[in-house]
Parts: C-alpha cells; structure tokens; sequence
C-alpha cells in the first residue's frame, strides 16, 4: 500500500495535469455511475414488485370464481387444495379467508422483519342475485426481491468501479501518451528556448499524418513556430532599427545643419557639433536654457524673446515655423540663419519636444542682394533694367495722378548700333553702350530714371513735370552729348541715337500704351535721318500698325508666292559683253504693292524671316541660270546678295550646295554677295564658312566695298574673287576728283591683291571710257540696262547682241 502511495505520488507530481484528468474522471464517472447504477437498480426493483403485485392479481383473476363456486358448494376440501395452490406459487407466503357471515381460514405464515405486500379481493356467486361468500386477503413476502436488490447493488457497484478505473487509467494513458508528452516537450522547449536557439524550431515526436498536422497540438506547435519566427524576424527590425538610430544620430551629429534638440518647456537638451561650430556654443554651456536666451545682449534678448514668443505659437497653431533670422555668435557676430522649428511628437500624439534646425545662409544672403541687383538693373551698364524701369513708370504715373503732375516718357535706341556691333567686334560693342548709358544718364536730374531695356535700347523716365516742353529739352541734351565721337578699339566712332517721347496724361494713361507711343516716335525720328527725337502723334500709330501689317503680310508672302525676282546684267566693262547677272529681290503684294529691299529686308532680318527668303532666292537664282543656259546656249552666271543673318545660319553652306544641286549650275557661275561689315566680323565660323564655299568653286564678292569701316588687310585672309565698288563713288567720279581718285585706287589695290572689280551705278557713257581706262573689269548700272522682272529680262537676253 505505501508502495502504491508513493508512485500516486510520484505520478501527481510528474504529471499534475494527466492526475487531475484521472482524479476528474474517477470522481465524475464514479458519481455518474452511482447515479445510474442507483436508477437501474431501483428500476429492476420496481420491476420485481411489479411482477409479484401482478402475480396477486393474477390469482384474484383466475382463482377468484373456482374459489367462489368450491365455498358456494361447501367443497371444503376443493377449496383447501385451491388455497395451497395459491400458497404455492414465488413469494405468496399467507393467504386469509375470511367467510361469510364469521368463519376464517388461514394458510401459511407472514415472516417478522420482513417486507410484505398485500392483495384483497371478495368471492361473489352471481345467480339470480349476486351473494358475497367471502374475501381473501393474499400476503407476498418481499424478501426475495430485496436479497436480489443487495446482490445486484454489489454486483452492478463492484463492476462499474472497475469498469471505470480501468476506462480512466486507459484514457489518461492515451492522454498521456498523445497530449501530455507532448505539452511535456513544449515546456521542455519553453523552458530551453533562448535568443541563440530561434533557429530550432519545435517539433514532436509522432507520425507527421494529415490528422496530426490538423489537431490542436499542432495549431500549437505552429502557433510557438510562428511566434519563433516573429521574434526572430523583431530581432532582426529592432537590429536594423538600432543600425537607423545610430545612423540617424551619426547624421544628426554630422549633419550640415546645427541641430537643436528642446524638450517641451523649451530647455535646450541636445546640440549637435554643427550648432557648436556654427555658433560657438558646446552643449555644456547652453544645456537647459531657452534657444532665444544665449546671447548676453539685453537688447538682443529683447527682440529674441519676441520672435521665439510668435515661434512658439505658430508651432502650437501650425505645426511648423520656417524663417530667417538673424542670429549672433558667442563673440558677437552676427550672422543670417535659416530656421525650421517642428515639434517633437510621441506615438499618442504628446508633444514631447522641439526640434530646431539652423543653417547658415550668409553666403546665399549676399548671392540673393547680388541676384535682387542682377534682375533690376542691367549687368553691362548698372542701369535698371526693363523690369525695374516699368515698375519705375508705374510708381511715376501713380504719384502723377496724386499730384496732377506730367511724367514724360523716352524712347532711345542707338543709330547704327548694329553696323558697329558688326565691324568692331561685340567687346566695342559693350564699350559704346557702357558710354551711352553713362551720357544719357548726366542729361537726366536725380529723380528720373535710365534703363536699359535690351540691345541698344534705352528707355527715361521723367516724372513730376510740369510742362510737356521738359521733354523736348532733356531729349536735345542728350542728342548733343552724343555729337562727341566715341574712342572704340583705339579708333574714333561717330554714334548718334533717335529718341521717341510720349507723355501721361496726354497721349496716354496706360503704362504699356506709353512705351508703345514712345516706341512709334522713335521710328518716326529714324525716319527723319537718325539722330533727332520725335514726340508722339496720332498719326504714328499708322507707322507702327503698317510695320505690323508688314511683318504679318511678308510671314505669308512665300506661301503666297508674292516673292519676285528682278535681273540686272554685268557687263565686261573693256567690250560691253554680257557677264553675268545679279538677282535682286522685291515683294509684290496686293495690298502694299511693289515693296522694295530697303523697306522689308531689314524687318525680315529682324524677325528672322530673311532665313527662308534668302533659301528662296538661292534656288530661283540657280534656277534662272540654267534656264537661260538652255534659252541662249550661252554660260552666263548669276550673283545672289547674301544677308549677315543668313550667313551665320550654321546650315548655310548646306542650302547653298542644295540649291546647285537641284538646279544643276555649275559651282563656279554662282557669285555671293557679301557686306564689308560681315567681311572685318573676324571669327573663325566665318573664316571657316568662306574656307568651305572657295573650295567648292562657289566665287566669292565683297559687297558696297568703301562703306563701312575698311580693313584692307582682311581682304587678303579671306578667299574674295571679286571686289565691288559702291555706286556712292562711281556716280560722281567725273566731277569730284577725289572719288575718282579713290575709284582709281580701289581698282589698283584690288587688282594688286589678285581680285576682279565691279562697278556699281554706271548711268553715264564718260563713266565706262573712265572705268575702261582705269582698268575695271566689270561694270553694273542703268546705263546699260535697269533691274528687269524675269520676264522683261528673258527678251532682253534673246534681243541684246552683247550677250
């Protein structure tokens, strides 16, 4: 028995949980077989009294009229033998019958302390009338059925213990052997699981079949897996979580930027090592004070004290504050800083500090006045630019309007600017405008404005006039500061300007309408001669409309086939025979008419138009050549203007070896044209683009040669066949002696450098006998035919005998 004690004891303290399942079970089934073996019990007892009671009735049934016939008939001895019949039968142990009227008779015996049950009943005898003999009174003895009950409760209690203790020790074992090793493992497993074994993961020790993958223990197993794999996937983003905050604190240590770290009253808890350089400042000294309070100048205080009041409530309100301030350093320097102040939030939402963010921007400060200078005024001259003029005028037109006040408006744009641009070089160029500016600029009182608006234009600004005659005034000023020449590249230079003037209110109350009107009297002042000034009119607005009309018409003459071409002929000027021809362009419209070179060219240049028309003219000329090759049999060659803005088209060179191409003319019968002024722009795309025409044959010409500002040593670095002497010259060279004589000098300077000559404008007879003698190979003029449309010029190839 101890023996058994201990191993219970044993057993409940190895497996407490399989003990409680068999202390459960046992008392559960125990107390339900109790119960159940009670109800059977008691239920076979029932059943037993059922059946004697039915026994009883059944004598009262099928004794009780023998019984009432053998006493009818006084058979004592029948009815002895009845009644011990009755005597005999399981568990009747007393039978009495009492007789009518007081006689009684008594079988058997009732047992003492035991239990009995009973069955009364009377013997009729039905005849004529129906006579009550007797009753009988039949007495079962229950003994029996209770010796029975006894046996069976032992029986049924002896087997069901049994029955259930081994029921309960199998199922414990089955648990045991299918549940609690397993959780035994699982503790095991718990109880051994470390941060150096997540790679092991739990496994059991049973069957891996389709039924234990899907029972709970393995809903476990997998749950303490997938738990294992969490923890380890948490480890490895609290490693990687670690590795950010460490780099993040790197960053903000080493960050470009001075890092201030508030907590939320606003005491300074970190500084990086940026802040400290920037500031001087080491977190030691400033740890727990207020950002705004590390200056020791009260002053300074002051004012810190109310921008960090108006920082701290645009953070409550906003979230963010972003601004410049202007911050000092531990030794008093003061120095532009751009802040970012952001609070500091915990995962709730909490504010739980500020973070400041600081970077000096001294530099940028001073690059942004640099670059606030370099988008108002003008970086060549210094004087406004066209922005700052016009917000200039505005203000100037505003107080004019307070002050019942004219403001006079001037529109200045230099002559021949260009042409000088062109010749001297763009350094001369700069030079001229720098000189301009500074000449306009001391005609002008300190409340006006100069601004140069791009190019050679310059715009003034007069306010607070009281007479429009101020205008006229200032205007002459500056046109007789420009009488002086200009020293340009060592040499002098005569550079005048023409000057439009419109004033507010009378010709307009608009700032943009203002600069238009000053704009059309500007034109109307080069249309004088240049060098004069203009006041604006009604009447100028045409001029302006007509230039717009124009530029608008000519965009659609080439698709409307407007474009003509007119031939003028060359001649040898020794016999008079046909040379060559030069094409010239004009522009017939319907509604302008005949419009000459001089009226369109320069606005073609200007818009940029000049670049298909000149395409244009390439092609119809090499066109023309062939055709009257074919018309006359003769190889006469064509000459074609070139312009300084098609010149420098980097396919240039290209559309010219089209055009031969397509027409089929010869390299050599195709002259260019080209101005002096392009001849002494000395740069290597020119020298290079007249490189490349010579040495595909293209002959070479300089145009109106005299003109403009001569560099004669040009002439022989660059590949020029022929020389062209300006019609200027050639007109009067038998009354003026000293054209003749530059005449005369042309010819022999070029004829010395390897060139041919052309005179232009020959209209008189003496003129040829003069260039005749003096050796002109070409000449060009009225004299020996006008500019004739292709037409006129076709019959005058097939009727003049000279070609």
């Amino acid at each position: 028995m101890p023996k058994l004690l201990s191993r219970l004891q044993r057993f409940k303290s190895g497996s407490p949980l399989s003990f409680r399942l068999l202390a459960y079970i046992l008392l559960f089934s125990s107390a339900f077989t109790l119960v159940s073996s009670a109800i059977q019990i008691y239920s076979d007892f029932r059943k037993d009294v059922s059946q004697i009671d039915r026994r009883m009735q059944v004598v009262e049934t099928g004794y009780a009229s023998s019984l009432a016939r053998s006493l009818w008939a006084l058979d004592q001895k029948l009815l002895q033998t009845q009644l011990e019949g009755i005597l005999s039968l399981p568990d009747i142990v007393h039978l009495r019958l009492k007789i009518e009227p007081d006689s009684e008779l008594v079988l058997g015996s009732i047992p003492t302390n035991t239990t009995t049950n009973s069955h009364s009943f009377d013997l009729v005898h039905q005849g004529d009338d129906m006579f009550t003999l007797g009753h009988l009174t039949v007495t079962a003895d229950l003994q029996r059925v209770y010796a029975d009950l006894e046996e069976k409760v032992l029986v049924i209690l002896a087997t069901q213990f049994l029955k259930t203790f081994f029921i309960s020790i199998l199922i414990v074992w089955i648990f045991q052997y299918f549940v609690a090793r397993h959780l035994t493992a699982m503790a095991d497993y718990a109880r051994g699981f470390s941060l150096n074994s997540l790679r092991e993961p739990l496994k059991l020790d049973r069957p891996d079949t389709p039924l234990n993958n899907s029972d709970e223990l393995a809903q476990v197993t997998d749950a303490i897996n997938h738990m294992r794999e969490r923890l380890s996937e948490d480890l490895e983003r609290q490693k990687r979580d670690a590795q950010e905050i460490r780099k993040f604190s790197k960053a903000i240590e080493q960050s470009p930027s001075s890092v201030l770290i508030c907590d939320r009253k606003w005491q300074i808890e970190y500084a990086n090592q940026k802040f400290t350089q920037l500031t001087g400042y080491d977190l030691d000294a400033i740890a727990g004070k207020h950002p705004g309070t590390l200056s020791e100048d009260i002053n300074a205080h002051r004012e810190s004290r109310q921008l960090w009041q108006s920082i701290r409530l645009q953070v409550q309100r906003v979230g963010v504050w972003q601004g410049e301030v202007n911050s000092a350093r531990k030794n008093g320097e003061r120095f532009w800083e751009q802040l970012i102040v952001t609070p500091i939030k915990a995962s709730d939402g909490e504010v739980t500090g500020y973070l400041i963010l600081g970077e000096d921007i001294s530099i940028r400060k001073r690059y942004e006045q640099q670059l606030l200078r370099q988008a108002n005024y003008d970086i060549l001259t210094g004087l406004p630019n066209r922005m700052l003029a016009l917000d200039r005028l505005k203000l100037a037109l505003a107080q004019a309007r307070r002050e019942n006040t004219l403001v006079g408006v001037m529109f200045l744009d230099l002559d021949n600017f260009k042409h000088i641009n062109d010749t001297l070089g763009h350094d001369a160029g700069d030079n001229l405008l720098i000189e301009a500016a500074r000449r306009i600029s001391s005609c002008l009182r300190g409340t006006s404005t100069v601004a140069r608006l791009g190019g050679d234009e310059f715009l003034v600004v007069l306010p607070g006039l009281s007479d429009p005659q101020a205008t006229t005034q200032v205007a002459q000023r500056i046109l007789t500061t420009f009488e002086p020449p200009y020293i340009l590249n060592g040499q002098e230079v005569f550079v005048t300007t023409s000057i439009g003037i419109s004033i507010f209110p009378h010709d307009s109350d608009n700032s943009g309408m203002l600069l238009q009107h000053a704009d059309a009297a500007m034109y109307q002042a080069k249309n004088k001669g240049k060098s004069a000034f203009a006041v604006f009119a009604p009447e100028m607005t045409e001029v302006s409309h007509e230039r717009l009309q124009m530029e608008s018409l000519m965009r659609r003459a080439l698709e409307q086939q407007e474009f003509e071409l007119y031939f003028q002929p060359i001649v040898r000027t020794e016999t008079g025979q046909m040379a060559f021809a030069e094409a010239l362009l004009r522009w017939n419209n319907p509604s302008l008419g005949m419009v000459m070179p001089d009226r369109f060219i320069p606005l073609a240049e200007e818009t940029g138009l000049i670049m298909p028309i000149g395409e244009w003219v390439l092609k119809e000329s090499c066109k023309a050549a062939m055709r009257w090759r074919t018309e006359t049999g003769h190889r006469i060659g064509i000459s074609v203007n070139v312009s300084p803005r098609q010149f420098r088209d980097p396919d240039f060179v290209q559309t010219v070896m089209q055009a031969l191409e397509q027409s089929g003319l010869e390299p050599d019968q195709l002259e260019l044209e080209i101005t002096e002024r392009l001849i002494l722009d000395n740069t290597i795309e020119t020298a290079d683009i007249l490189r490349e025409l010579d040495q595909s044959g293209i002959r070479l010409s300089v145009d109106d040669f005299g003109t403009g500002y001569s560099a004669l040593s040009y002439l022989k670095s660059y590949p020029f066949d022929t020389l062209k002497i300006d019609k200027s010259f050639v007109q009067d060279v038998m009354t003026e002696h000293d054209d003749a004589s530059l005449v005369r000098a042309i010819i022999n300077m070029a004829h010395s450098l390897g060139l041919r000559v052309i005179a232009e404008g020959v209209e008189e007879e003496a003129q040829t006998h003069f260039l005749k003698t003096e050796g002109c190979d070409y000449s060009q003029g009225y004299f020996y035919s006008r500019p004739l449309p292709a037409a006129d010029f076709d019959t005058w190839l097939s009727s003049n005998h000279r070609v």
